[in-house]
């Protein structure tokens, strides 16, 4: 029975236009599945990034390959109205630039082709919690704070899909991601990570400039455009390649981005090919914010079932 409330639910958050509550759904089902079924059944499962896997594991495992993408990103799910508690807080919103209130989700989406198809789907998932509560030294006031980075958490990932025995090879990521103790993490697992990476970030053209203390910022570093460069990262012992990748804004402005490898072998188009299907990620988060009204409905966390764009 849970099931079935699952997936009914979750298609009730998908075309609902209003507000979501347990005694809506009830309503639409004419009475069906009281809303008392509704509200245990929300209290009572805890869904999470296993029960996930669980709903998907089936069809990953006809699209899974060697060549698949494991990507990270986070979101934000606006409550500026809600109290105030350990999920219900303040996070820092890079696209407005600014702290917003809400919950604030970490994804990690698994990309994949086949001659079976195209796969894009997440496969596992963690709601980022503020447990701890310290007074900021120059304010004076109590904030909240996490316990766990987002970068710890996405290790913690990567660590359960390897467990899973999930076949993939690329682990892509924004420049939020792009910490040293990530990279050493990733290519000590044996993968392949592509990293967006701030242009004020430090690196040497070589091996002996690295030992000399000689680094230099990526942006004032000259290199052509699309055509990957072997430079050492400061604090990072092996080196990695660099790609100065030139695109122009949708207000016709010129900008330029730069990424980052283990890689020592990949060429430009494999830098852009594979980078670009970050991408999916974004969409995806667009897609629950639109259609599964999680910015209004106050179980619209339940939104997290099987999701998959083929």
């Amino acid at each position: 029975m849970g099931g079935d409330i699952l997936d009914l639910y979750s298609d009730y958050l998908l075309i609902s236009t209003r507000k979501t509550t347990a005694t809506g759904l009830s309503e639409l089902v004419d009475g069906a599945i009281s809303h008392d079924q509704i509200s245990r059944f929300l209290a009572g499962e805890e869904l999470n990034g296993k029960s996930l896997w669980l709903k998907i594991k089936k069809l990953v495992r006809q699209y899974e390959n060697d060549e698949g993408c494991l990507i990270f990103d986070d979101t934000i799910g606006e409550k500026a109205y809600m109290e105030e508690h350990e999920i219900i807080c303040w996070y820092y919103d890079h696209s407005k630039g600014r702290n917003v209130k809400g919950i604030n989700i970490l994804t990690g989406f698994y990309t994949a082709e086949n001659e079976y198809g195209k796969l894009q789907t997440p496969i596992d998932y963690q709601i980022v919690s503020k447990t701890k509560v310290e007074v900021d030294s120059k304010r004076g006031k109590e904030r909240r704070v996490r316990e766990r980075s987002k970068n710890e958490m996405m290790r913690d990932m990567i660590t359960r899909t390897i467990q899973k025995h999930m076949k993939f090879g690329y682990i892509l990521a924004d420049s939020w991601f792009a910490s040293m103790e990530n990279m050493r993490f990733i290519e000590k697992k044996g993968k392949i990570c592509i990293f967006e990476i701030n242009e004020n970030r430090l690196v040497a053209a070589s091996e002996q400039e690295r030992e000399k203390g000689h680094f230099t910022r990526i942006d004032q570093m000259e290199m052509p455009d699309e055509e990957p460069a072997p430079v050492y990262l400061k604090d990072l012992k092996f080196p990695v390649h660099l790609y100065k990748q030139a695109f122009k804004n949708k207000d016709g402005s010129a900008g330029v981005r730069y990424l980052v490898t283990n890689d020592k072998t990949m060429g430009g188009d494999l830098f852009k090919t594979l980078y670009k299907k970050r991408w999916s990620v974004e969409v995806y988060h667009e897609s629950i914010k639109q259609n599964t009204s999680i910015r209004r409905g106050r179980k619209a966390i339940m939104y997290l079932r099987q999701y998959t764009r083929m």
